[in-house]
């Protein structure tokens, strides 16, 4: 009992995450639940810090299983040593995330893959860059939006590059007007909005949002 106690107090990783949240997507196309509990549970995941905080979040679920992992086999001791600080290094998890009448969150420490896809179909997407690693000197964030909205947020240390374009829709760069010097890593924002919006936005750490 102390060691089961002692496991479910680690800490759950961006993939443990991502695992429930699909979980909990394909609940809602079933009908297990609606779009205001899937709202409420998706806002939990995302706040969720150890695989204690995750048990509740799906555990009345066809599918859901004990979320952490043998001592041995740790994805949060792992995700410790493979991300040794510093804005790029880590290993990403899933290399793509969908907001389909629902919502999508990524804040807090997460790590970037080289080629992120992001859709959002009568849905929204944020994406806070912050506190997150990246997994090469440059990456790409290729997104769609389709009657939904993606919002970006950047750090002050990346260099931005955006390339989008609009069908009843547009993209919003405030990013790039502000680059910092040297030689910085390297974030690419492409896609396409019809009939919907995506803002990049360049934040410090103690800016609100």
């Amino acid at each position: 009992m102390e060691e089961s106690r002692d496991q479910r107090a680690l800490r759950a990783s961006d993939a443990d995450r991502e695992r429930v949240a699909d979980l909990l997507r394909q609940a809602a196309s079933d009908g297990r639940l609606s779009l205001t509990e899937l709202d409420e549970r998706i806002d939990a995941l995302y706040a969720a810090k150890t695989y204690a905080d995750l048990e509740p979040v799906a555990q009345d679920l066809p599918g859901a299983t004990p979320t952490a992992p043998e001592p041995s086999s740790s994805p949060a001791a792992t995700s410790r040593e493979a991300v040794p600080g510093g804005r790029v290094g880590g290993r990403a998890g899933r290399s793509e995330g969908k907001a389909v009448f629902a919502g999508l969150v990524r804040r807090g420490e997460w790590v970037v893959p080289r080629c992120y896809k992001v859709k959002a179909v009568f849905g929204g997407a944020e994406l806070d860059l912050r506190k997150a690693q990246l997994e090469a000197d440059e990456v790409e964030i290729r997104v769609k939006a389709v009657f939904g909205g993606v919002n970006i947020v950047v750090p002050e240390d990346v260099y931005v590059i955006v390339d989008g374009d609009g069908v009843f829709g547009g993209f919003s760069d405030d990013a790039s007007k502000r680059q910092p010097s040297g030689d910085p890593p390297v974030v690419k924002v492409y896609g396409r909005a019809v009939f919907g919006g995506v803002s990049v936005q360049r934040k410090g750490d103690g800016d609100d949002g």
